[in-house]
């Protein structure tokens, strides 16, 4: 069964960490690219980050570039998302998603998604 599952989420006081991890099962994260994506109540589901499998560039939304970092575990079984100095505007629900070798940013072209994770950035 493939299957992707978030973990991580939680209450952070404002300028806090977080860090969100993805697990894939039933598939290989090999020759993918990987994204994080957010989703606030009344709003679209935002394309926060992503990183290839394949040779490992990684991109940043404006909106959280130089405060969270994405990564992947050697294996490539697991993705991550550190999350520093945390805003009120980044709660949200995150979601990662497994999609094609090609960097993309459109929901749409991500097949696999997880149940997503709520963080909530308060104080």
């Amino acid at each position: 069964q493939v299957q992707l599952v978030e973990s991580g989420g939680g209450l952070v006081q404002p300028g806090g960490s977080l860090m969100l991890s993805c697990a894939a099962s039933g598939f290989p994260l090999d020759y993918r690219t990987i994204g994080w994506f957010r989703q606030a109540p009344g709003k679209e589901r935002d394309w926060v980050s992503c990183i290839s499998t394949v040779h490992g560039t990684t991109r940043y939304a404006d909106s959280v570039k130089g405060r969270f970092t994405i990564s992947t575990n050697n294996a490539k079984t697991a993705v991550y998302l550190q999350m520093n100095s945390l805003k009120p505007e980044d709660t949200a629900v995150y979601y990662c998603a497994a999609g094609s070798q090609y960097i993309v940013r459109a929901p749409r072209e991500y097949s696999y998604w997880g149940q997503g994770t709520q963080v909530t950035v308060s104080s």
